[in-house]
């Protein structure tokens, strides 16, 4: 790693403020995007901006159909939160299939969010589920926030605050894990928000990216039901997609359609909720 001096801010007006000073200081939550990037020597901030223990960005609740989540929650409540699991249990579901024990005990979802890491698994979640993010001075729709690998509508003194999740009628989550890591080489998150449904991707290309082929083909068939073979045959254009060791763009393309089909079964067996 390079040298770096460490500030613990009591507040979020305070991490703003040392953002703002050290030009080249960035916040820290949970660290499982930024820690490697600076073992591996590829990022060198002058200042590491602790938000991990503010409170303001801590807590989890819900009304009038709407989710709220503090950005610096860590995976692990959100998986174990009885609140979650009974309002939005394919967002608990999600939670805990991030990582491991202790990537989730460690991981913020603040961090995975605003980071727009390209193999984490809530971008997903935001973009299916409308979610607004909140940070210090706006409210950003889901629509709007992820721009491209690790690039995000934040401003640099800009700090995500909370997540605020419309809860939909029914949802679903389905990855394909890589096996070492845990992460998502593609993840598929369907929600169906009272007949309007959002299909929303990770892992496959740049940054999370809402599959709209799929949702028109869905919203054609909403009167006679969906199945796991309403998209059959469909895949995503796989030109601008990751490719790696793990998968190439046509597998992660192909494994979009599979994941999508694997998501509708789960989907149907899934009760509509009332909210």
């Amino acid at each position: 790693m390079y040298p770096f001096a460490y500030l613990r801010p009591a507040s979020v007006q305070e991490a703003v403020d040392c953002l703002a000073r050290f030009p080249d200081a960035r916040p820290l939550s949970g660290g499982m995007t930024l820690v490697p990037t600076l073992k591996q020597r590829l990022s060198a901030p002058s200042h590491l901006v602790d938000l991990s223990r503010l409170p303001e960005l801590q807590g989890i609740a819900q009304e009038d159909g709407v989710l709220r989540i503090g950005a610096a929650t860590r995976h692990a409540a959100v998986a174990q939160s009885d609140t979650v699991r009974r309002c939005l249990p394919a967002l608990s579901g999600l939670a805990g299939l991030i990582g491991d024990q202790q990537v989730r005990n460690r991981g913020t979802m603040g961090g995975s969010v605003a980071n727009s890491d390209p193999a984490a698994d809530y971008p997903a979640a935001v973009l299916a589920l409308k979610a607004t993010l909140i940070t210090d001075r706006r409210r950003i729709e889901s629509d709007a926030f992820f721009l491209g690998m690790f690039e995000t509508a934040l401003e640099p003194t800009e700090i995500l605050t909370a997540i605020e999740f419309r809860v939909p009628d029914r949802a679903a989550y389905v990855k394909h894990r890589h096996a070492a890591s845990g992460y998502a080489v593609v993840g598929v998150f369907i929600a169906d928000h009272r007949g309007e449904v959002r299909v929303a991707v990770t892992g496959a290309g740049p940054c999370a990216f809402r599959w709209t082929a799929a949702e028109e083909r869905l919203a054609a068939c909403a009167s006679a039901g969906w199945n796991a073979g309403t998209l059959a045959g469909m895949e995503p254009d796989a030109s601008g997609f990751n490719a790696d060791a793990t998968a190439t763009r046509a597998y992660r393309a192909h494994l979009v359609g599979v994941l999508a089909g694997r998501a509708l079964s789960a989907l149907g067996a899934t009760d509509p909720q009332v909210n």
